[in-house]
């Protein structure tokens, strides 16, 4: 079977609890981990809580890094998805594993989009090929 995307669920735990609740330089962490692994960065948005805990998304154009932090807990749930055969989603996970401080990691990858055959990233639709 051919996948179209990989997602990686990561729960990162007893991470550093100020990085964990900087919505700024968690920007900077997620935009940088996506750098890192040659995504192409299109934008993002990020959100402070109160009294703690940021959620945050960067899209790239291979897709999409998701965060929702915990700071009380030392602790953040991590979505990252990237489709075609360019980006290493693993790359990601390693960088924000290492700038959060965890000393304890939980992952699992899905393959999403799944074909008997390859598929090309980005197919032609059959309507924009006949128009």
């Amino acid at each position: 079977m051919q996948a179209l995307g990989r997602q990686i669920l990561v729960e990162f735990y007893d991470c550093d609890r100020e990085v964990l609740n900087n919505e700024a330089l968690i920007r900077e962490i997620l935009i940088e981990g996506a750098r890192r692994s040659r995504a192409t960065v299109i934008t993002d948005t990020f959100h402070s809580f109160s009294p703690h805990g940021v959620s945050g998304v960067v899209v790239i154009a291979e897709s999409h890094v998701a965060i929702h932090t915990w700071p009380e807990h030392g602790y953040a749930a991590v979505d990252i998805f990237t489709c075609g055969d360019t980006i290493d989603p693993w790359i990601i996970q390693q960088y924000l594993e290492e700038q959060f401080r965890a000393r304890n990691v939980s992952s699992m990858e899905l393959k999403r989009g799944l074909f008997p055959e390859r598929v090309p990233h980005k197919p032609v639709l059959e309507e924009a090929a006949t128009a």
